[in-house]
């Protein structure tokens, strides 16, 4: 059964956190790029990757969608500042369906007050926040909760997100 998995990006997400677990999505499933303006090209912010806008926030619901993918970068922190995009993510999370983010990526699960007693990681600026956010830290290349919510913290972590991301997906 092909999933259908919802990413959240706009300018200046992490290039290799974008591109390389997509990549892996794709042969799991169909996978839809949703931002603010459906046909808008972003960019990411080592300037490798460009990445065109299936879909417009306004035109998709989170029921649509198996599985939510919020890459890192600075890109999580422009989302968060959006409602639509912190009640998309929030209905992810209290709908139990998997959520995938790395790096910079839990800001917008921080902002949708999603993450009290959740075992997490995250890059490490942000690490004080997802413990304000009441989350339990682990300083680890990735994190799986409640087999819902996978996260990492950099880069470097892509292999293991990857890995359980496909894992959880299924």
């Amino acid at each position: 059964m092909n999933k259908k998995i919802a990413v959240l990006v706009t300018n200046d997400f992490e290039d290799s956190e974008y591109a390389v677990p997509v990549q892996a999505f794709k042969e799991k499933g169909e996978v839809t790029i949703i931002e603010m303006e459906k046909g808008k090209t972003v960019k990411g912010k080592q300037g490798k990757t460009e990445v065109v806008i299936d879909e417009s926030i306004d035109d998709v619901s989170h029921e649509e969608f198996d599985v939510l993918f919020i890459p890192g970068g600075f890109s999580p922190d422009i989302l968060r500042a959006d409602e639509r995009f912190v009640r998309f993510a929030k209905a992810f999370m209290d709908a139990k369906k998997p959520v995938l983010a790395i790096c910079h990526g839990p800001q917008l699960l921080i902002t949708a007050k999603s993450l009290e007693g959740r075992d997490i990681t995250g890059y490490k600026s942000i690490h004080v926040d997802l413990e304000n956010a009441g989350a339990n830290l682990h300083d680890k290349e990735v994190v799986v909760c409640q087999n819902q919510l996978v996260t990492s913290r950099q880069p470097e972590d892509i292999p293991a997100f990857v890995q359980e991301s496909l894992r959880i997906i299924g």
